[in-house]
């Protein structure tokens, strides 16, 4: 098997990994978006900004503002006055216990998994991605505006 072949396999992975992720979501009842809104809450805290989301999972601005509105509708998430012109996002009581429903076994889940590998085995996937992405960084065709 040559080398390109056996990229479009981890690409085919990774595809793999992402449906998974959004089975999961559909599965909890949640779209993907919410699940990252979610999730990052979950990491980051409450009180984080939108922009702190959208670097959290590199999302655009416009799919977490469209999820955040739609959870704050359902009651899920409030939002208060942050520092200068941001707006810290909270979860309400019924947040918390959407997190602890849906995103908070998914995340044991993930650890759980992580443990199946060791230590190196997660270093040599780490520095095996970046060589890759920092290859093809130097080689892409990115179109001038």
């Amino acid at each position: 098997m040559d080398k390109y072949q056996l990229f479009q396999e981890y690409l085919q992975t990774d595809h793999q990994i992402d449906e998974f992720y959004h089975t999961l979501a559909q599965g909890l009842g949640l779209s993907d978006s919410a699940l990252w809104v979610l999730w990052s809450l979950a990491e980051l805290g409450e009180g984080c900004t939108q922009k702190d989301i959208c670097r959290q999972f590199f999302l655009s601005k416009q799919t977490v503002h469209s999820s955040v509105r739609k959870l704050e509708a359902g009651g899920f998430l409030a939002l208060r006055p942050g520092g200068g012109r941001e707006v810290a996002v909270c979860l309400t009581d019924r947040g918390r216990e959407l997190v602890r429903k849906t995103v908070l076994p998914v995340m044991e889940a993930e650890r759980a998994a992580a443990e199946g590998m060791t230590e190196e085995e997660w270093l040599a996937m780490l520095r095996l991605s970046r060589k890759w992405f920092a290859l093809f960084q130097k080689v892409a065709p990115i179109p001038q505006k």
